[in-house]
């Protein structure tokens, strides 16, 4: 899933080049080709799928280049990841009605991608031979009021538990609560499961998005001449379906029927959601300072700048604040003002 516009990030990310296309991480890969790398050895590049908005189609052909062209699913609107999902799996189903399917964003980070694969091998072994759902759930680090968690029961198999019940975000009581419980775990919208369990829990609890997939699908035809009547289809029926989470969807009703389980998983997870998160997975100086770029910090502490296409940046006495440039944009703000960013960038 490949179609957010990451508006927390600005001026780094923007609506025209979003962050799952930037290196955030100063390591010379972007976030989406991050997410590509860590499936080597479980997965071949003909067998990747992106949905994203059709505005980064180009982009991602440019950063993925050994991804089918066929595979990357230009959505015309913007409808929450049920009907993003569920698009890319009606489409994977007519082409291998056999698939055994890794649901992920493009714009996480895992920092310890071998833990990650051995992960999603477990998950993918389990749902490979049984009707189910496997969400990975992140042993949590902190008590973390932006996520949303997963109340894990006792394992089944190996280190795959059942599922209690799927959380709200919680406030920090809450939260704090679920950390001393030790059995909650944060919902990482990491999914895996069998073509046939996901498209069959579709159909039986999100009917009309089943129908629009079955009308979308069967009008997607190979020969070039027929595009046309493809993509007028798709742009007349996707806008449609109803703009709904994945999670209300399906998890929730799923779950309620005992068909998902989880997957406790320690292997550096972050969504990146803002600049905190970020400067928790940068390299800090002796300052608690994170840093993206050529950058030179004087009396400086507890800050995080990324600003890796300029040529010099040079900061003096800032305590806990926030310097971002891209293309000619700059951002320089309190990090306890982040949540703020949206209102600044839209101004």
């Amino acid at each position: 899933m490949a179609g957010g516009v990451g508006s927390r990030f600005w001026p780094l990310s923007t609506p025209e080049y979003p962050k799952q296309f930037i290196d955030i991480l100063g390591c010379g890969r972007t976030l989406i080709q991050l997410t590509v790398d860590r499936f080597k050895g479980i997965c071949p590049m003909q067998n990747f799928w992106v949905v994203t908005n059709a505005k980064y189609v180009d982009i991602v052909k440019q950063q993925l280049p050994d991804i089918p062209a066929e595979h990357i699913l230009a959505e015309p609107a913007a409808r929450n990841t049920a009907p993003c999902i569920a698009w890319a799996c009606w489409s994977i189903k007519k082409e291998d009605p056999t698939a055994n399917v890794v649901v992920t964003p493009a714009d996480a980070v895992v920092m310890n991608p071998e833990e990650f694969r051995r992960v999603i091998k477990n998950a993918l072994a389990f749902t490979e031979r049984k009707n189910a759902i496997v969400t990975i759930g992140i042993k949590p680090s902190r008590p973390e009021t932006g996520y949303g968690y997963v109340e894990a029961k006792d394992a089944v198999e190996g280190e795959i538990c059942d599922v209690e019940a799927f959380k709200e975000k919680p406030d920090h009581e809450t939260a704090e609560k679920y950390l001393k419980a030790g059995n909650y775990l944060w919902n990482a919208g990491i999914f895996v499961w069998n073509i046939d369990t996901i498209t069959d829990c579709i159909k039986k609890y999100k009917p009309l998005i089943a129908s629009q997939m079955d009308e979308i699908v069967s009008s997607e035809l190979p020969i070039d001449s027929q595009l046309s009547t493809f993509n007028s289809q798709l742009n007349e029926v996707f806008p449609q379906c109803e703009k709904i989470s994945i999670d209300y969807a399906v998890m929730e009703p799923a779950s309620r029927e005992g068909l998902v389980y989880t997957h406790p998983a320690d292997f550096g997870w972050s969504d990146l959601g803002n600049w905190a998160s970020l400067h928790d997975k940068l390299t800090k100086d002796a300052n608690n300072n994170g840093v993206v770029g050529n950058i030179k910090l004087y009396e400086c502490s507890n800050c995080v700048v990324h600003a890796e296409d300029a040529k010099k940046v040079v900061l003096q006495g800032l305590d806990g604040y926030i310097f971002s440039e891209k293309n000619g944009q700059i951002l320089l703000c309190k990090r306890s003002e982040e949540q703020r960013i949206r209102d600044f960038s839209s101004d």
